[in-house]
């Protein structure tokens, strides 16, 4: 049909043009419309390997790697943005403090109202001395010559208050750093249950399949196959469950990077060296570098140091204050014969008694600091004991991935074994149903022992003060 009226078509060309117009701009018909009238593109084959589309989603999900997501909660969670407020707020402090080794410069301005003339009697005569209202203004300077140390201690202490705000800051953000880590492990484990899960109904269902098969040409029983749905049906039930369950991890992932709960993402596993690991590090060199780096410790000696120097600059006012003033002023009065002036004074205050509060205030302070010291003692006790938990899990998970990596390789020929038994006759139905079991237990033992691996190396970071975030920058 084409070829009778192409020629026609060539010879008239409005009717020419408008085809051409038709083929350049008109619409595509979309993947919906298409379903309607029933003729769907089908799958791309190249090679004779069929490219399956995603069955929910049209395009490909966003990657989260764990490197982005440390980035993300380290730099924009709630509480780091907390916690840098508090540093704000202890470096004001700190310049609080710094003032009172400034000297202190005030002005003023004043006009005089009074009600009578100031004046003075010299016997029967009686003379003026100040008009009845007048200006006046100066400007006075004062200056701590020497307290004893107190003004310097109290400046001192809160430098070491800005100290403790940063290393809450470091704490807050290597914890934050290692729960997010925790819940992306997770994730990554329930995502790799979920593989072993689909690849046993698989198994089951070819299974299935080939005892149908047998059951038609009289060589399996009903009974098999029953026992064969059965597990079907249990498989589909725990694959189920996983996914229900990687759901709740995504959305405890989102939680901490503030996104919307329901943001689904692909993940990047992360690569492990097992035989370069903290396993091999001694004990007590850990519990060393623990002692260093947690800033729990360091926040304490920080606060011990900021009693000292409070302590110190209490101790001072037992003491005089040395003091230096000078000043201008003028004071608009025609009967005085300067009407302006400059004052210098050297100066000394001593607090004579207060009810002994400064005493006690000493008193508390020391026992703040012994305080303090017991709970040094205790807490490195705790990390201690924290430390060595994370490094008896990472060997045992190290162990534990040699041999669960050898097992899967022999729960693979069992599986093969016994399928090629049961085609052939020669084999039970249990047998591939075990053998099936025994493959998937091995799979899973694996990633667990993998991902626990994994997470005791993160555990023992965070045990010795390490940061997380950085050592987990780059594939480990």
């Amino acid at each position: 049909m084409r070829r009778e009226w192409l020629p026609q078509l060539l010879l008239s060309p409005p009717i020419f043009l408008s085809y051409l117009f038709f083929l350049l701009f008109a619409p595509d018909i979309s993947a919906e419309e298409q379903s309607r009238s029933g003729t769907v593109t089908p799958p791309l084959e190249i090679n004779g390997i069929k490219e399956e589309l995603p069955q929910s989603l049209t395009s490909e999900l966003p990657i989260l790697t764990l490197q982005e997501g440390l980035k993300i909660v380290t730099q924009e969670a709630r509480l780091i943005r907390i916690a840098a407020l508090n540093e704000d707020i202890a470096r004001s402090e700190t310049r609080l403090a710094r003032s009172r080794l400034l000297p202190s410069v005030n002005a003023y301005v004043r006009q005089t109202f009074l009600a009578y003339q100031p004046g003075a009697r010299f016997g029967p005569q009686e003379v003026y001395t100040s008009e009845r209202s007048f200006l006046s203004y100066g400007v006075n300077l004062y200056q701590t010559i020497y307290d004893f140390g107190g003004d310097i201690s109290l400046y001192n202490a809160s430098k070491k208050a800005v100290s403790i705000t940063e290393n809450d800051t470091r704490k807050i953000r290597n914890l934050i750093s290692f729960e997010f880590t925790k819940a992306y492990l997770d994730l990554l484990e329930i995502e790799k249950l979920i593989n072993v899960a689909e690849r046993e109904v698989e198994s089951l269902e070819a299974h299935l399949k080939d005892a149908i098969a047998l059951f038609e040409e009289g060589m399996s029983t009903k009974n098999e196959r029953l026992e064969i749905e059965v597990r079907l049906s249990d498989a589909r039930q725990r694959l189920l469950s996983l996914k229900n369950q990687r759901s709740l991890y995504v959305s405890r992932i989102n939680s901490l990077i503030m996104r919307p709960l329901d943001t689904d993402f692909k993940t990047r596993e992360v690569e492990i060296s097992v035989s370069v690991g903290f396993e091999a590090h001694e004990l007590s060199s850990a519990y060393k570098v623990a002692e260093e780096l947690r800033p729990e410790i360091k926040a304490i000696d920080n606060e011990i140091e900021v009693l000292r120097f409070r302590e110190k600059a209490k101790a001072s006012e037992y003491y005089p204050r040395l003091f230096l003033q000078t000043g201008y002023e003028y004071t608009e009065n025609r009967y005085t014969l300067h009407e302006d002036n400059w004052s210098l004074v050297f100066g000394l205050t001593v607090n004579l008694f207060s009810g002994g509060s400064t005493s006690s205030e000493i008193a508390r302070l020391r026992v703040q600091q012994s305080q303090l010291l017991e709970e040094r003692n205790r807490l490195i006790d705790d990390i201690r004991l924290e430390v060595k938990r994370y490094f008896i899990e990472l060997k045992n998970a190290a162990d534990r991935l040699e041999v669960t990596q050898r097992a899967i390789s022999q729960a693979e020929e069992n599986l093969r074994i016994n399928k090629i038994r049961f085609e052939e006759g020669a084999g039970k139905s249990t047998d591939v149903l075990d053998a099936i079991a025994l493959l998937s237990l091995a799979e899973t033992n694996y990633y667990r022992a993998r991902y626990e691996y994994l997470r005791a190396k993160a555990g023992l970071l965070y045990a010795m003060g390490k940061d997380i975030a950085t050592e987990f920058g780059a594939p480990f």
